[in-house]
């Protein structure tokens, strides 16, 4: 990677922000040269600090989504932090909020009244359902609003439904208010005003319910399928293997069945046969589809397996733990651990993704809580934080 100028070097955000969806969205923006003025509450801040002390004595997701950033402690409800905040505002590019329900308004920070103060600021407001409607003062959080949106459905059944262990709406959420914030800095690039935008955590993780809500908005019952299966991909699964291990496999379309019939299955016959030769009737003969890899994988161990795939040119993946992850081997040939500097001493921290060829990615330190008061202040005027 070059060592160019960043994109967002010169934007300034100010963020209001707090665990996964709002810290996400700026963490990214940061690594792009952003400047990220995070403003936390001066009794514990971001509460994220103190989910757990896992990474090395810090929160686990502070240390993942918080990097990069400025911390300014400042308590907003008094005379002084609203006039820090208004001085802040004055000079942002980017005010990012994802409060509770009501708090904006109440501390005079909804879109409407940061729209008419501050013509050119870009204002985005993360919200669990939205504003309008019956449920837009609901609080959520990542497992509400993924029981909400279905998603506990499409993991796991109707009956028993699973929580994906990701922050699945949280992130989405965060994706979607990063990606309108650069969109809304180029709309001003070319009309000179900022402007409001809303994302939903709902709105997020309906779109990316794609193909179960597409299906059901067409009158139909989407396919409910366990485990690693896919409801409208056969064969789609994890398969056990003759030394006790496992993998993944994927047959994406029905030339690569008849690759892995031919080639892994060894029966040229399958390949053609009306039972499997289509996608759809895979699908609905998949358990004989599926007992079809259990017979033939039993008799190979992960080594074997694999070279048969890899020669039929079909899609395999080793099911790994977080552990695993970690020490996996692509994401240390291309150098995707990095480290910053935090409150612990260097932490390492993973790179983003997207690899640009004209600049780096800016690697700042996790803050302490109020470790950037003194200078922040002092650049808008203010006297220092008195000494607790």
């Amino acid at each position: 990677m070059s060592g160019g100028v960043r994109p967002l070097e010169g934007v300034t955000v100010v963020a209001m922000e707090q665990a996964v969806a709002g810290p996400f969205a700026t963490r990214h923006l940061a690594d792009q040269g952003a400047r990220v003025i995070k403003i936390e509450r001066v009794d514990g801040g971001d509460f994220a600090r103190g989910f757990d002390t896992l990474a090395s004595g810090i929160g686990a997701h502070f240390a993942w989504l918080n990097r990069s950033k400025e911390s300014l402690a400042l308590d907003v409800k008094t005379e002084h932090g609203r006039d820090v905040l208004a001085a802040l505002l004055a000079g942002a590019d980017v005010f990012l909020h994802n409060l509770a329900p009501g708090a904006p308004a109440a501390l005079g920070l909804d879109g409407a009244t940061l729209a008419e103060k501050y013509p050119r600021l870009i204002v985005c407001e993360i919200s669990g359902y939205g504003n309008g409607g019956p449920d837009d003062s609901r609080r959520a959080y990542d497992l509400l609003i993924q029981s909400e949106a279905a998603v506990v459905s499409v993991t796991g059944t109707v009956d028993e439904p699973i929580k994906p262990g990701i922050a699945v709406a949280d992130i989405a959420a965060g994706v979607y208010a990063y990606t309108s914030v650069l969109n809304a800095l180029l709309a001003r690039a070319r009309t000179g005003h900022g402007c409001v935008i809303e994302v939903s955590m709902l709105d997020a993780v309906a779109e990316w319910m794609g193909y179960a809500v597409t299906v059901a908005r067409h009158g139909h019952t989407p396919n409910m399928v366990v485990g690693m299966s896919h409801p409208a991909i056969a064969p789609y699964d994890a398969y056990p293997l003759g030394d006790g291990s496992k993998l993944a496999l994927s047959v994406q379309n029905d030339r690569e069945w008849v690759r892995l019939a031919t080639v892994v299955l060894g029966d040229k016959e399958l390949a053609g046969d009306e039972r499997y030769a289509k996608n759809e009737s895979r699908v609905a003969n998949r358990p004989e589809v599926d007992a079809l890899i259990v017979q033939r994988f039993a008799t190979l161990d992960f080594a074997g397996a694999t070279a048969l795939l890899d020669e039929a040119g079909i899609g395999w993946a080793k099911i790994n733990s977080a552990a695993d992850l970690v020490e996996h081997r692509q994401l240390a040939a291309r150098k995707r651990w990095q480290s910053v500097d935090s409150p612990v001493g260097e932490m390492p921290t993973l790179l983003p993704p997207g690899v640009s060829s004209a600049w780096d990615i800016a690697l700042g330190p996790i803050p302490a809580l109020g470790a950037d008061n003194d200078r922040i202040l002092a650049e808008l005027g203010f006297a220092p934080a008195p000494a607790n």
